[in-house]
């Protein structure tokens, strides 16, 4: 079956409402239950399960939707969907261990995440390219939780941002310099310039393998 993980949770909710409500949830609670902004991302991920064969809908018929296969993986995924910690987070683009890179804002695929995996509490994951930041344990392809902030102290692994790209780095502060430091000898550490724009966006607070 040719889905994402959220249209994996997204099959398990519905059958869990459907198991016990009797109907499908409407795509309004369907936006509410996976942090959607909006009906138009419920609406999207619905129209691929659809499409995967997985679920099946009735034009112009409200809470028509049935399903035709069951959820795999389901006790797995009712669970997380039920745990109140569960977090749904959106993945908002990628950031650079190496070479600083360009971020690429705006997807909107959203993860249904434990809250234990994370301290503190992410707002959003980012796809981590390069392996700059290999000694902690951080790899290309992860997706690392970042707790949005504008603050923090000389030894906290930050996401930075400097001029228009965003890096993941170890912070050092001292002697009147602001340095992102590698944890993977093959990288030179960055040094912030005088007159160049730099920016915490925030902190790092776990990670998320895929495919581990």
């Amino acid at each position: 079956m040719d889905i994402t993980d959220t249209q994996r949770a997204i099959h398990a909710y519905l059958a869990d409402r459907i198991e016990a409500d009797g109907f499908a949830p409407s795509q309004t609670e369907i936006a509410r239950a996976f942090g959607f902004k909006g009906v138009r991302a419920a609406q999207y991920h619905l129209e691929a399960l659809e499409a995967a064969g997985v679920i099946e809908r009735s034009p112009g018929r409200a809470r028509s939707l049935r399903l035709l296969r069951a959820p795999e993986d389901r006790p797995q995924q009712l669970a997380l969907a039920a745990n109140d910690d569960a977090l749904h987070l959106p993945v908002l683009g990628q950031v650079a261990a190496g070479v600083p890179i360009g971020a690429d804002i705006g997807s909107d695929q959203v993860l249904l995440m434990d809250r234990a995996l994370f301290s503190p509490k992410p707002d959003y994951l980012l796809k981590v390219k390069g392996d700059s930041m290999r000694d902690e344990g951080i790899f290309d392809g992860d997706l690392i939780g970042v707790h949005r902030t504008a603050e923090a102290r000389s030894g906290q692994i930050v996401i930075a941002r400097i001029d228009d790209e965003i890096t993941v780095k170890l912070l050092r502060i001292g002697q009147g310099k602001v340095r992102l430091l590698p944890r993977n000898p093959d990288y030179a550490p960055i040094e912030v310039r005088p007159g160049q724009e730099f920016a915490i966006e925030g902190l790092y607070c776990g990670l998320v393998r895929p495919n581990a």
